[in-house]
């Protein structure tokens, strides 16, 4: 800057304009002074300095607006591929990921609530691990071929860790693919090893319990929990529904009947066992009995009686040798 000031001022000048022209000078202003008036030397010197300020500031703008319209680009692109580039797994949920050009489907890391990222090309397969309930309407055929209609709830979850293998057999449509269609298939083959009345009246909590053990396995070697499975209502033809209640109706009555002759069987028994021990004590007492001591018991008595304030007579030598007493009154 020195060696500047030292130039004669024509130089000078002609320096100065040369760095106006070559300047990316904002202010046209500026530029008109430097180009339509005389520049005394210090003027001239302090005119390039200011050119050579607006040089630099140019370069450093310039950078600033390169950074501020890549950052620009870079939130338009971000806001643009938000919703392939984050995904938020809900606490009932869980999640795998599908890499598109690496690896593929990661079975074993299943992602848990929260909020993830992933490359946009990459897919997400969100999966509700709450308990769910479904329901099955079918028409299966009893021991005897006859149609019965069944409606049937089952409650079940998928295995949370195994989420990445379930999707891998059966993808998100595992309750279609393979819940509904193993629930129908042990029902079926379930009430087919009873008849209808056993399924209807008698047997209807063992069906239940086997539907839920078979079904349960299979669920559970592919990676579904179930919690229940109900059986909601059996629906038989009106004519075999009626047989049926008739029939248990007969039962009941013959149990009824059964139960009072039981009863009375029952009482029966215990009056000839009470009988026969009373029988027993009399003669046990007829046999401890003899004359002598009839004859002491009796005495006995009498002179209890003689001690009465009433008036009496005892007469010595009745009947058996035993005392009589006579009221005098």
């Amino acid at each position: 800057m020195l060696a500047l000031a030292k130039l004669p001022v024509p130089n000078l000048i002609r320096e100065a304009n040369a760095s106006i022209q070559s300047a990316n000078i904002i202010n046209p202003f500026v530029i008109s002074i430097a180009r339509s008036y005389f520049i005394p030397n210090f003027i001239a010197v302090k005119l390039l300095i200011l050119v050579q300020i607006q040089k630099t500031m140019d370069q450093l703008d310039s950078r600033k607006i390169l950074v501020a319209v890549v950052a620009i680009f870079a939130i338009i692109l971000v806001l643009a591929f938000s919703s392939s580039i984050f995904y938020t797994v809900e606490a009932t949920e869980r999640a795998v990921l599908f890499y598109k050009f690496s690896g593929g489907l990661d079975k074993d890391d299943v992602k848990t609530p929260g909020l993830h990222v992933k490359a946009p090309w990459n897919e997400v397969y969100i999966y509700e691990v709450a308990e769910t309930k479904e329901e099955e309407a079918m028409d299966v055929l009893d021991k005897n071929g006859l149609s019965i209609s069944v409606d049937v709830t089952v409650r079940f979850y998928p295995v949370h860790g195994m989420i990445g293998y379930l999707h891998e057999k059966f993808n998100t449509s595992y309750i279609e693919k393979l819940v509904k269609p193993e629930v129908r298939s042990s029902v079926r083959q379930v009430m087919g090893r009873y008849t209808a009345e056993e399924i209807y009246s008698t047997k209807r909590a063992e069906v239940e319990t086997a539907i839920k053990e078979e079904t349960g396995k299979v669920l559970l070697d592919n990676n579904i929990e179930m919690k229940a499975l109900l059986i909601r209502s059996i629906n038989l033809p009106a004519q075999i529904k009626q047989a049926i209640e008739n029939k248990l109706e007969q039962e009941q009555e013959s149990l009824a009947y059964q139960y009072r002759l039981d009863k009375e069987k029952s009482e029966a028994e215990r009056k000839r066992i009470a009988a026969e021990g009373e029988a027993k004590a009399n003669d046990i007492v007829n046999s401890s009995l003899s004359d002598k001591l009839l004859k002491m018991r009796g005495i006995e008595a009498t002179l209890e009686l003689s001690k009465s304030e009433n008036s009496k007579i005892v007469i010595i030598g009745g009947e058996g040798g035993m005392p009589l007493i006579l009221n005098d009154k």
